[in-house]
């Protein structure tokens, strides 16, 4: 959330900074309340990862929320080609065309009448393909990372969306509830939606 003392030059400076330690920085303007601007940041330097967060809260950004997890691919993805597990794990962002920007984080319940970790792998692994069709419908028009976090932060996965548009965001959300995965054992975290923005517009 800026501030009325923020220092732009500083908060370019620190992008800058941790683009050139090979670390990919993906910028948003966030709409509603929750928050002003969104910093994605995905890189193999740990520690460059943290003085980027450093940095912008030294610029002047009060930070009203953070997510930390890390690429992977899931274990119901085993048979997918070389190239789209590459994806996955090594994602070049953002996507072309894709301007609308959405982050939540989510987990799997452990209830007693819901309880996904006790649930058998077959049947989890049939619950995920129906969830992969159903996202397969969005095709061309959606662009989704799904990073894992569990023991990293609270929740077991962060979604990022990059959409062609903010109704399409919509749409897959409420098309993927309706699975069973979903529908019976999705929890969800906090919603940030807005749109791709240029650090220059950012301000």
């Amino acid at each position: 959330t800026p501030r009325k003392s923020v220092d732009r030059d500083a908060v370019i400076n620190a992008v800058r900074t941790a683009e050139s330690a090979d670390c990919q920085v993906v910028t948003a303007a966030i709409i509603g309340h929750k928050a002003d601007l969104a910093f994605m940041a995905l890189g193999r330097d740990v520690p460059s990862l943290r003085r980027l967060q450093s940095d912008l809260q030294a610029a002047g950004l009060a930070i009203v929320d953070s997510y930390l997890s890390i690429t992977e691919v899931s274990e119901y993805a085993t048979g997918l080609p070389e190239h789209m597990l590459h994806d996955r794990l090594y994602p070049q962002l953002p996507p072309e065309g894709k301007p609308a920007f959405c982050f939540y984080p989510m987990s799997k319940r452990r209830e007693a009448h819901a309880n996904w970790y006790a649930t058998p792998y077959d049947d989890r692994r049939e619950m995920m393909m129906e969830h992969g069709k159903s996202g397969r419908a969005f095709a061309g028009k959606i662009l989704q990372l799904v990073t894992g976090s569990t023991g990293l932060d609270d929740y077991e996965w962060g979604v990022t969306l990059f959409g062609i548009n903010l109704e399409v965001i919509k749409d897959v959300v409420y098309t993927l509830r309706y699975d069973q995965g979903s529908a019976l054992y999705g929890e969800f975290g906090t919603f940030y939606v807005g749109y791709l923005a240029e650090l220059d517009d950012l301000f």
